[in-house]
């Protein structure tokens, strides 16, 4: 029961996915968001820690210390700035450094963000909802200072303005440039 509840959530989640980036004309990306989902190494892990409420990988980094389905997900999804940290040995000292994500890729995160709030938010999701819940817990994982600016900036924007003036300007404005 649990695997069918996960799968219907995953299905949930990429509808609004797909509506959102067909907005800013990203069709392809709306289609193709997060197919690793489907996936065993994601989707077993998925189920297993299915809760309805928030991400099951939250579940299993609490019961086993990390998610492997995060892991395996992050490392597939160009949508995630944690994709976009490599190293360098040019760096000093050399280690893991962000890299700027494509533009493309950060408009389609937003997407993912405002798309997983509607899901595990349900009626209590507002237009800040993916505002708040980023300011409340920035991952401590290094972030590229373009990357970060225009996440925050359309998080704000967002929370002010509202989807339809924010899915504009991303179109219009920040795919176009």
């Amino acid at each position: 029961m649990k695997a069918l509840s996960h799968f219907k959530t995953i299905m949930h989640h990429k509808k609004l996915v797909r509506k959102g980036c067909f907005k800013v004309g990203l069709y392809w990306q709306g289609v193709t968001h997060d197919l690793s989902k489907f996936s065993p190494s994601e989707f077993i892990v998925g189920a297993k820690y299915y809760q309805g409420t928030r991400s099951p990988n939250n579940a299993e980094r609490e019961a086993i210390g990390y998610s492997s389905a995060w892991l395996h997900h992050k490392g597939r999804n160009k949508h995630h700035y944690e994709y976009w940290i490599d190293y360098s040995s040019r760096a000093n000292p050399p280690g893991m450094l962000p890299c700027p994500m494509p533009d493309k890729y950060i408009a389609e995160m937003i997407m993912d963000r405002i798309a997983a709030c509607k899901t595990y938010q349900g009626k209590a999701y507002t237009d800040k909802s993916p505002l708040e819940y980023y300011l409340a817990g920035k991952d401590p994982a290094p972030i590229h200072e373009y990357t970060k600016k225009y996440l925050e900036q359309f998080l704000y924007m967002l929370a002010e303005k509202g989807e339809e003036e924010t899915f504009r300007f991303i179109k219009k404005e920040f795919l176009k440039k």
